[in-house]
């Protein structure tokens, strides 16, 4: 019997990340209520910016580490940089806003556990896009969904629907975690190993490999929202804090995709012709009726959340072309969308339906009429984000789409081209209204509020609008980025 071994050097990133997390569990127990918000947001950007140096010191770096069960290569070590850097951006928001209340953290001096739930949901995303074995894979599925649930819930003092929301997703959560451990033991049985490249290095065309495979897809697409695994979407998104959602909506799809993007690459490559045809159907039903069912909503959030599954669909075009233009094309769709969608977010959580402290998010469109007057340098960023989820030219997301588009084209899968730009045409009717209602609309008596960001949310948000705009104007470099990472090694 081997003794087991771990190279710390490679993996140091997430050994930062839930070094971070521990210690402020014991900053929570040990530092005193007036100073623990103070050295907690210290603790955790510390520790996001030492990861992320991390991840640079081992860029280049292609090995399966942790006897097998950790992949470091060029997709992961992408997806955990970009998961730090997104998820930097949401706990400054979260910084400064707060989750439960309109006053900043400082000042009141509560929910300081955000900081440890959010480093502990980050590092297991970043475990999950590298993970090379199953069972890692299910851990860090646990790892980043725990204190997803609970972040989804802090705001329960000030809206019942957080604890809804809460409660939907953990249901929900849990019953696709379940189906998903399920897949891994009938792989198992099927193959005797739980590495991915060595499932591809047994799997055949069996029953019971196909159904292991289907379970333990299924698992994947509830993480990103993917028709008919979407349901909770619209509903989190809409309850949980604008702050939290920040966080879960762009660095949760990383982690997913990129964790998705191994499978399919590393264990089920045998299985092209089996899987490609149901994530084709998944695609074209998330990008249409995404599309036409934000069209119907009237609350902001869950408009954002069916859009949320419109660009899910629109992601997973890059999958089903598989091969290395798909990877790449989806490494880059997801960082452009990451920014944008955090710094929508974090423009949500702005604007109030009234000035006094403490009034609930307005969220309402009608509540949105006449904001570009009131407060035109708002409505101008969170139009700008909204014109790069309609993939309009300068904005990354039309590079994002092209690519994809691009990548999908290239294996001959033009039916779902023709539907990807169909949808994207009803989507830009969604994204049009809510600035149309912005800058053109009478304001009504519900006349928003916008709450005065701090310094912390003005860096978020104008980070994630530059690279919104800069990687519309100049996307090479991020595209040679995302075309360098290379291959799956495990």
């Amino acid at each position: 019997m081997t003794a087991p071994t771990v190279e710390y050097s490679v993996v140091a990133p997430l050994l930062v990340v839930f070094g971070g997390a521990v210690a402020g569990v014991a900053v929570e127990a040990l530092v005193s209520r007036r100073r623990r918000y103070p050295v907690q947001l210290a603790l955790s950007a510390g520790s996001l910016m030492a990861a992320f140096v991390a991840v640079l010191s081992v860029a280049g770096a292609r090995q399966v580490a942790v006897m097998g069960a950790v992949a470091i290569d060029g997709p992961a070590l992408f997806a955990q940089g970009l998961l730090l850097v997104l998820a930097l951006l949401a706990l400054l928001v979260i910084a400064d806003r707060g989750v439960d209340s309109l006053t900043p953290l400082g000042a009141g001096a509560v929910q300081t556990a955000v900081f440890p739930l959010a480093l502990f949901a980050v590092g297991g995303m970043m475990l999950f896009a590298s993970a090379a074995d199953l069972l890692t894979m299910f851990i860090a599925l646990e790892v980043l969904s725990l204190p997803l649930y609970l972040l989804c819930g802090l705001a329960r003092h000030r809206r019942i629907l957080s604890r809804e929301a809460a409660l939907k997703y953990f249901l929900l959560g849990a019953f696709s975690s379940a189906l998903f451990l399920y897949g891994i033991a009938l792989l198992y049985g099927a193959t005797a190993t739980l590495s991915l490249r060595h499932i591809a290095q047994h799997s055949a065309h069996t029953p019971t490999v196909l159904v292991g495979s289907g379970l333990l897809v299924v698992g994947v697409l509830f993480k990103v929202g993917v028709i008919p695994f979407h349901s909770w979407v619209p509903d989190v998104y809409q309850g949980a804090p604008a702050s939290v959602v920040a966080l879960m909506a762009g660095a949760t799809k990383v982690a997913a995709f990129c964790a998705m993007l191994r499978i399919f690459s590393s264990a089920l490559p045998n299985l092209v012709s089996d899987w490609r045809p149901l994530l084709s159907t998944a695609a074209a039903l998330s990008m249409v009726l995404g599309a036409v069912l934000a069209v119907t909503q009237r609350d902001v959030k869950r408009m954002l959340g069916y859009s949320a599954v419109a660009q899910a669909g629109f992601l997973l075009l890059g999958v089903v072309a598989a091969g290395a233009a798909g990877v790449s094309s989806t490494l880059f769709y997801l960082a452009a969308y990451g920014f944008s969608v955090v710094g929508a977010f974090a423009v949500v959580g702005l604007v109030r339906s009234g000035a006094t402290e403490g009034a609930p998010e307005a969220t309402d469109l009608d509540q949105w009429a006449g904001l570009g007057r009131r407060s035109p340098v708002v409505a101008t960023v969170f139009a700008v984000f909204l014109l790069a989820f309609a993939g309009i030219p300068l904005t990354s997301g039309f590079v994002g789409k092209f690519a994809v588009f691009e990548a999908a084209a290239a294996e001959g899968l033009w039916s779902l081209v023709v539907v990807g730009v169909l949808a994207s045409a009803v989507a830009a009717f969604v994204y049009a209204r809510i600035i149309v209602v912005m800058f053109f609309a009478e304001a009504t008596a519900q006349q928003p509020a916008v709450a005065q960001p701090g310094r912390l949310t003005e860096i978020a948000v104008t980070a994630a609008a530059a690279v919104t705009v800069g990687v519309g104007v100049l996307p090479q470099p991020l595209l040679d980025v995302a075309g360098q990472v290379g291959g799956f090694v495990g």
